[in-house]
């Protein structure tokens, strides 16, 4: 993947080694990150570059949510989910609340992570809004990633509601470009660790509009999610 940059978009950088997360670049005028994670024992930067998520807002804000002024088209993804089920993204989450997030079975620790703190907010909602929810997790990494593996590692990571995706790997990084979101195919190197760059960010979708209008970045936390949660339901900013 080329270090083509156009104007509100920010590039992947190599990261340096260190034994979980491997780097991290800040976005254009918000918090949303990249991460380079090592997909084997060995972790190693990946070496090509990784568009992140296009986004504009106030500069130096600190807020966990950065609302987007240019929302999203939510991708039109037809994958198979953790049941082995056709699944199209647009149908099934459709005039409903969602959060979106690409990441991996095999992540270190941002990805659970992510889908845990997400999973804990998520309970702090009457149990009307947590039916209202939809968590829908894409891997980047099909091949290992099956949907008998997506359902073992959902319900342990995150939630069992939460909705595992699984396809045709360039299906999924054509979807994800389509919200901004950049990923690397999963790279074996020469000592025959496997490696991956792929974006950190959690994509909200209104129930109203069906628009991605806010970008989570990984530093977002449970208590961040829990506070912006029932704005999202309802289709508000945060």
């Amino acid at each position: 993947m080329s270090e083509e940059k156009t104007p509100g978009t920010a590039t992947a950088r190599p990261g340096r080694r260190t034994p979980l997360v491997i780097a991290a670049v800040a976005i254009v005028a918000a918090i949303g990150l990249t991460a380079a994670v090592g997909l084997g024992d060995d972790d190693k930067p990946s070496g090509s570059g990784s568009a992140v998520a296009e986004v504009s807002g106030v500069t130096g804000s600190t807020k966990a949510a950065t609302v987007l002024d240019r929302p999203f088209t939510k991708p039109a993804l037809v994958l198979t989910d953790t049941k082995g089920e056709k699944y199209d993204l647009r149908e099934r989450t459709k005039g409903k609340p969602t959060l979106i997030y690409f990441g991996y079975t095999h992540c270190p620790d941002v990805c659970p992570l992510t889908m845990s703190n997400i999973a804990i907010a998520k309970k702090k909602l009457p149990k009307a809004d947590q039916d209202r929810l939809q968590v829908v997790f894409v891997t980047t990494d099909p091949e290992r990633d099956t949907s008998a593996e997506l359902a073992k590692w959902l319900p342990a990571a995150g939630d069992p509601s939460f909705t595992g995706l699984t396809g045709d790997f360039s299906a999924i990084q054509a979807g994800a470009r389509q919200i901004g979101i950049g990923i690397d195919p999963p790279k074996k190197e020469k000592d025959g660790s496997v490696v991956s760059m792929h974006g950190a960010q959690v994509i909200a979708f209104s129930p109203t509009t069906d628009q991605g209008y806010v970008l989570y970045g990984e530093d977002a936390t449970v208590d961040d999610y829990a506070k912006d949660l029932p704005k999202i339901i309802k289709g508000e900013n945060p």
